[in-house]
């Protein structure tokens, strides 16, 4: 009898073992569909990114533009470094019920710095009362006035342009508006943008040049979309001229975007690329750049 005890003891301790390594194993399940189930509920879903804008809107942002250009030819080497902080402003003038929205540009005040190795430095404010440096005229007669007036749709499709006023050429990756991709996206979504771009190399024919920009959603967090955009030249370049006259115009960046406020919030660009032989084979130049754009107030 001592031995049966001893044996139901010994199977009830293992029956009640076995329901709490049971009750345990549904608990930890439990929570493991539980986790999982927070975990896709929390992972953000497609999201539509469009411009909303008001009549009579008016978007002050701020403009930081830095490039350095290092040049070697014949043994000599030269280069130039400018910095330009400007506050460039956008006023709605028309939304209509498609939301076609028509905007123009203007620049309000410019603070610009241009070092030469070999001439040294000039600096001007716009803000100053001094008459601005042989060189900087175009851009004090631009101040304050609409340069450009352009209608576009909520995804950023320029349906007309007007150039009210000639301007210098763009700054590194100065599109005037982000295109946006045509219906919602999720986090990994790509969309592409076909430009083509007329060079135009002293001594030589004028070429046009394809490139594409690719646009890709990297993140949405607290309300804002994080996209990345990288520049290809489709078009097979053969001659270091017309390569270095595309410098400028193959540029990466950072886009974030107000989603609930239909707005570009701030935008960044990068260039470093060099190009040898554009002047002979001992030739080499680099572009340097980089362009910071936020959009002030609140």
């Amino acid at each position: 009898m001592v031995a049966r005890g001893t044996a139901g003891g010994r199977n009830g301790k293992a029956r009640r073992g076995s329901r709490r390594c049971g009750a345990v194993a549904l608990l930890l399940a439990g929570i493991t569909l539980a986790a999982g189930g927070r975990g896709h509920a929390d992972e953000p879903g497609p999201v539509r990114l469009e411009y909303r804008f008001r009549s009579g809107e008016v978007l002050p942002m701020s403009v930081a533009h830095r490039a350095l250009t290092e040049t070697t030819v014949a043994g000599t080497r030269q280069a130039v470094e400018t910095a330009t902080d400007s506050t460039k402003r956008w006023r709605v003038t028309d939304v209509d019920d498609m939301g076609r929205t028509t905007i123009e540009h203007s620049v309000d005040d410019v603070s610009m710095t241009s070092r030469t190795s070999d001439r040294g430095e000039t600096r001007w404010r716009s803000a100053d009362a001094s008459p601005p440096p042989p060189g900087y005229e175009t851009f004090a007669d631009s101040l304050g006035i609409p340069l450009t007036r352009l209608v576009i749709d909520r995804a950023g499709r320029v349906l007309e342009r007007r150039e009210l006023r000639p301007q210098p050429p763009p700054a590194t990756g100065d599109l005037m508006v982000v295109p946006l991709p045509d219906g919602p996206v999720a986090v990994g979504a790509e969309w592409t943008v076909p430009q083509e771009v007329v060079v135009e190399v002293p001594g030589g024919p004028r070429r046009a040049v394809r490139t594409r920009l690719r646009y890709r959603l990297d993140e949405l967090r607290d309300g804002v979309a994080v996209i990345h955009v990288d520049t290809t030249v489709l078009t097979p370049i053969d001659d270091p001229r017309v390569e270095a006259r595309l410098l400028e115009r193959i540029w990466d960046g950072t886009i974030r975007f107000d989603i609930e406020r239909g707005r570009v919030a701030s935008r960044s660009t990068t260039i470093d690329r060099r190009v040898v032989g554009f002047s002979g084979a001992e030739s080499s130049l680099r572009y340097k750049a980089s362009l910071e754009e936020r959009l002030a107030g609140p």
